[in-house]
């Protein structure tokens, strides 16, 4: 809590980097709803590096919704993400254009997103291994007293080293009560919880929600009711209860289904209350898997 207290604490004044002149930019390697990413050369340190710029509006209007309460930005929460299935972030600061920037890690790899419409024999080689480790990194998230809001596929990497790396911190809150209260509905519409659609008070319990929805997805290559790309076509979520798992998936191992069924409950007082827990049931599993191959 001592880190959140310092985020919280007034902020120096900020010099203004010309990204022009700073980064040789390569090239654009993919951009979100709130920001343009590009593969760049930083000329001061001679590194690769994944250049994000943050659009001014957006996030200026995203920002107005914490008035008041004072919301720590991206890069100062990215900043101090130490984790190896995190992408790492250099620096942080704003552009002479009053962009707010991130210097990152640039990871040569796919989106999981990308796996899961393939549904090669990468993924299927290891998908548990990459459920393990994608848990781990909102396990590391949550014990450091953040919200992230918006787990999906798309927000993952697999590295060429076949490794995870969690992305997109711009709705990531902290954990604390201001910051769980009523009415913020921030996040990816297919992989909100029930309680942030019906804005309601949330914690953590959102995060796992949206990972076992994405952990479900990785198994059938579908979301537990009919996709939607508005919040009006995801309403379901509060009415319907998902679509067993077993069902798409028969043979599937039956703690892995329980285990991933529980996170999906649509009540959060009836889904795992940590993500340690969860990782728990999902390491028993791997590890029986493993020894049945083995036997």
């Amino acid at each position: 809590m001592k880190f959140l207290q310092k985020l919280f604490t007034r902020k120096p004044k900020v010099e203004l980097v010309d990204i022009q002149k700073r980064f040789d930019l390569i090239g654009r390697v993919g951009q979100g709803s709130m920001s343009k990413v590009w593969r760049a050369r930083d000329l001061q340190t001679g590194r690769n590096v994944a250049l994000k710029v943050l659009d001014k509006v957006k996030t200026l209007r995203l920002e107005s919704r914490f008035s008041g309460i004072n919301k720590p930005t991206e890069g100062e929460i990215a900043f101090h993400l130490k984790h190896p299935h995190i992408v790492e972030t250099y620096e942080y600061g704003v552009t002479t254009n009053q962009e707010q920037f991130l210097v990152m890690e640039f990871v040569e790899g796919v989106s999981l997103s990308f796996l899961i419409e393939m549904q090669n024999q990468l993924l299927k080689a290891n998908r548990l291994r990459f459920m393990i480790e994608l848990g781990k990194a909102i396990e590391y998230f949550h014990l450091a007293y953040w919200i992230h809001r918006d787990i999906c596929p798309r927000n993952v990497l697999v590295s060429q080293e076949d490794s995870i790396k969690l992305i997109d911190f711009g709705l990531v809150v902290p954990n604390t009560p201001d910051f769980r209260r009523p009415g913020n509905r921030t996040g990816t519409a297919n992989y909100m919880a029930p309680e942030l659609i019906k804005r309601q008070k949330t914690d953590q319990r959102i995060d796992i929600f949206s990972y076992s929805l994405t952990c479900y997805e990785m198994l059938t290559k579908s979301l537990p009711w009919d996709a939607g790309e508005t919040l009006d076509a995801v309403l379901q979520h509060i009415n319907s209860p998902p679509k067993d798992i077993r069902l798409s998936v028969p043979k599937l191992d039956e703690q892995l289904a329980e285990t991933i069924m529980r996170g999906l409950a649509m009540h959060p007082d009836d889904r795992w209350s940590t993500m340690g827990e969860m990782l728990t049931e999902l390491r028993t599993a791997q590890k029986r898997l493993q020894s049945a191959r083995q036997s």
